[in-house]
């Protein structure tokens, strides 16, 4: 069960599909889809698609956790960040919209995310970033994680595993 996550400036709030409407505003930016392609969602899209991931992977060996972002002081949801958990494996995943962009929302999420995952077992955390995309690599670096020089599908792979970051994670 995806649970609530909390940081200095952020509630990580589970996904609900109630939050379609806002996130596809939050979303709406064609520049978020430079490196990852598509293009931003309606909010009917993207209501289908939050049904698909709050029902969970179909593979009882997976679980699928997402979280929108919601900036405290402003009230409002800021983007999202993902989590596949297979064992004691995690592949993460972030967005931030772009008038959120700049002010570390990405990096504090990912970081209290990784921490959360190394607390609930985790042994590697990975995410696959675009070569070109500086901000993400940031975000990767800020989250504790490092380019392994792998690649999968045109991107980087970054990974940490909770050894490798010996007292960095409270509670490891």
């Amino acid at each position: 069960m995806t649970e609530p996550l909390h940081s200095a400036r952020l509630d990580l709030l589970p996904l609900r599909v109630e939050h379609a409407e806002e996130m596809a505003a939050v979303l709406a930016d064609p520049a978020l889809h430079t490196f990852i392609g598509g293009e931003p969602a309606a909010p009917k899209a993207l209501r289908a698609r939050y049904e698909r991931l709050v029902a969970g992977s179909p593979d009882p060996a997976v679980a699928w956790h997402n979280w929108v972002l919601r900036l405290r002081a402003e009230d409002r949801l800021t983007g999202t960040v993902q989590a596949t958990v297979a064992g004691d494996r995690a592949e993460i995943a972030w967005v931030v919209g772009t008038g959120w962009q700049g002010r570390g929302i990405a990096s504090e999420a990912a970081g209290a995310l990784v921490e959360h995952l190394v607390r609930q077992g985790a042994r590697t955390v990975l995410a696959h970033v675009h070569p070109d995309h500086a901000a993400s690599a940031a975000v990767a670096r800020a989250a504790g994680l490092a380019p392994t020089g792998q690649w999968q599908d045109g991107e980087v792979r970054w990974q940490v595993r909770p050894d490798e970051r010996a007292g960095r994670i409270v509670g490891t």
